[in-house]
């Protein structure tokens, strides 16, 4: 048996007919060792007692996200942070709505907003439930926010109807959290990547600004993949609506010089990847007050051309082992993606398609082409934290090689 000792598991129970198995549960984690807090929704009360989940967890049970003794003893910021993982079992739909839709209205749903820890979700709900188009769609938001999943299984439900819905079994679940508590393999201990992100907004007075639509999914995407893997993760992003992953250290800029100083400060680094859609050329000279609209012809703006943040790093005194550079095409992908590579002086392009009709720009999916002197390499189509996963996976063959060539 692999042993969970010295692990905590904030089990968060909901309220559905499969919480009688949530016992057996918190037994089978006792047995393994993991010591197991447990918050207890209004509704999960109606199910089970926190009498019995105290007895069998040896732990208090928490209930209720007002309460003056349990926010001076533990506050629930700090009970979500505390855990190594966060378990939801059973998940209803109900519970499943708020998080994918950040509610937090009671303790149990401001302990999943609040946390910065793993979370697995095992769904419990009638088939018709499941099947409903809202509830899928709420779960693909936790799948793209890193929610793991365990179940549902088909069968026999309670109200007599039959197929997906059944929460997992409390083995199954056990299997879920013995596998995302397991030591993870991270290859980039010790070693540092810096990472650019987003878009770059270049003033034409203090009201407007060049900008473009970068989202900055794929680089926040990338970030988190790096701090997964051990490495010390610096974001450098321009303006975005993301959250910055757990581990992450962000800096945020505005324009393409602030991004250039930033990357610059960071150096030297192990690996340094360049997402960020920064903009070619800023207004030579901003305007100090609002431009006005006037009757006569429309303002000239004179432009100068922005530092090539890729290529200054590509050549600076302090570069990196690894550096990557992406190349965002409307028409000829991988062709402009070839003549940057050899432009810029970087050892890997990653090419991307992003005309109107792709949806890269603020989509969740991606399809892209590693361009090196090597070849090319096309990726299917697949998700954005796909694309950063695999494109990690990548980094570190090459940074081992790198390092074995100079040993």
């Amino acid at each position: 048996m692999t042993s969970l000792a010295g692990k905590s598991v904030l089990l968060i129970i909901g309220g559905g007919i499969a919480a009688y198995k949530i016992h057996e549960l918190i037994r089978l984690l006792k047995t393994r060792g993991a010591r197991t807090r447990i918050i207890l929704t209004k509704a999960a009360e109606e199910f089970v007692t926190p009498l019995s989940l105290a007895g069998l967890s040896g732990e208090k049970v928490y209930t209720h996200l007002f309460s003056l003794t349990d926010e001076v003893e533990m506050g629930h910021i700090q009970l979500s942070r505390a855990a190594d993982l966060l378990v939801v079992a059973p998940a209803t739909a109900d519970l499943i709505a708020k998080m994918a839709n950040g509610l937090a209205d009671d303790l149990a749903s401001t302990a999943l907003l609040a946390t910065d820890k793993r979370v697995l979700v095992a769904p419990a709900m009638n088939v018709r439930m499941w099947r409903h188009a809202a509830t899928q769609r709420n779960i693909e938001v936790l799948k793209r926010d890193g929610v793991t999943l365990v179940g549902p299984n088909e069968g026999e439900m309670a109200c007599g109807e039959f197929g997906p819905g059944r929460m997992s079994e409390p083995n199954e679940i056990l299997s879920s959290i013995v596998e995302l508590l397991k030591p993870r393999s991270q290859p980039l201990a010790g070693k540092k990547v810096v990472i650019t992100a987003g878009p770059t907004r270049e003033p034409i007075d203090p009201v407007r600004f060049i900008s473009n639509h970068s989202s900055g999914k794929q680089g926040y995407a990338i970030a988190k993949a790096a701090v997964d893997l051990g490495a010390e993760t610096i974001l450098i992003s321009g303006p975005v609506a993301l959250l910055v992953p757990p581990g992450v250290q962000m800096i945020p800029v505005e324009t393409a010089q602030d991004m250039l100083r930033a990357c610059e400060a960071e150096l030297p680094g192990d690996i340094a990847i360049f997402t960020a859609a920064v903009a070619d050329w800023r207004v030579t000279a901003q305007a100090t007050g609002k431009l006005k609209k006037s009757a006569g012809a429309p303002p000239s703006l004179t432009l100068t051309e922005n530092p090539d943040i890729l290529a200054t790093i590509s050549h600076h005194a302090a570069r990196p082992r690894v550096v990557v550079g992406f190349a965002a095409e409307t028409e000829h992908v991988t062709d402009h993606a070839i003549a940057k590579l050899k432009r810029k002086g970087c050892d890997l392009i990653v090419a991307n398609d992003v005309s109107k009709d792709s949806g890269v720009f603020g989509g969740d999916r991606n399809t892209v082409h590693l361009v090196s002197d090597g070849g090319i390499e096309s990726w299917p189509q697949m998700s954005k934290d796909e694309v950063a996963q695999r494109l990690m996976g990548r980094l570190v063959q090459t940074l081992v090689l790198r390092q074995k060539a100079s040993e």
